[in-house]
C-alpha cells in the first residue's frame, strides 16, 4: 500500500488543503478515504482533498508524507495522473 499526502499548503474556503493520493491504484486510494470517512466528492480525478485538520490523522493511518513536487512526480510514473479539463469562456 502506497497512500501519499503532501503538507497543507493548497488555500482554498477559508483553510488550508492537502492531497491525498496513491501511485498504485485508484482502488486503493478509494478504500484508504473511505477508512478516513472522507467524502466521495473530495476526489478530484488523481488524488482526494484533504483538510488541513486531517492531514496528521492520515499519517496516523499510514499515508507517506511528501512533498507536491513529489507526489505529482509519482503519480505520473505510475500512470495515474489525470490534469484538469481547461474550462473555455
Amino acid at each position: 500500500m502506497t497512500i501519499l499526502v503532501d503538507p497543507p499548503a493548497w488555500p482554498g474556503h477559508g483553510r488550508l488543503w492537502s492531497h491525498l493520493a496513491s501511485d498504485e491504484s485508484f482502488e486503493e486510494l478509494h478504500a484508504f478515504a473511505a477508512r478516513l470517512g472522507l467524502p466521495a466528492r473530495g476526489f478530484d480525478g488523481d488524488h482526494y482533498d484533504l483538510m488541513e485538520s486531517d492531514y496528521q490523522r492520515a499519517i496516523d493511518a499510514g499515508a507517506a508524507p511528501i512533498s507536491s513536487r513529489e507526489l505529482v512526480t509519482r503519480l505520473t510514473r505510475a500512470g495515474l495522473r489525470r490534469r484538469k479539463q481547461r474550462r473555455r469562456p
